[in-house]
């Protein structure tokens, strides 16, 4: 196995093993914490196949000023290999205007999962809006490195 296999496995192992000890994030808008006040809510789920580069596709609901909003995902993630299927929520912060969701999400993370799997991330966009998610994942998956996510609201 090559050196540089070999530190991508080390540091995407270590990257699930700090994810999966973080706090669980409650769905529920509540008092303000170190990102801010939260301002809505989300729950999605999607799929990720990876031989590399990955691919993610799936949907999710944002509720946002006591509507509910349906999205799309795509998306992807660079030194990765495995299937899984993604269920999250998360808290949303800095959403001022529904047309600012929108766009790219970026998060650096590592994640393992062989089966089952628990992790976290805080996702952010180009104008500020930052989401904490905690995920459940199934199936068997590695990575390490950046993670690009789009969210898209459907009409």
């Amino acid at each position: 196995m090559r050196a540089y296999t070999r530190r991508a496995l080390a540091a995407s192992t270590f990257a699930a093993a700090a994810l999966a000890i973080m706090p669980v994030a409650h769905a529920a808008p509540k008092a303000p914490d170190a990102l801010g006040t939260p301002v809505g809510q989300i729950t999605l789920t999607a799929k990720s196949a990876d031989v590399g580069i990955g691919y993610t596709w799936g949907q999710g609901t944002l509720t946002f000023g006591h509507k509910t909003y349906r999205f799309k995902i795509s998306g992807g993630n660079i030194a990765a290999v495995g299937f899984s299927k993604i269920e999250a929520t998360g808290v949303v912060y800095n959403l001022k205007n529904l047309h600012d969701f929108d766009g790219g999400y970026g998060a650096l993370n590592g994640d393992a999962t062989l089966d089952r799997g628990i992790g976290g991330a805080i996702l952010s966009n180009s104008n500020g809006v930052k989401i904490k998610i905690t995920t459940a994942t199934r199936g068997a998956h590695l990575a390490a490195g950046g993670q690009g996510l789009s969210f898209q609201i459907e009409d």
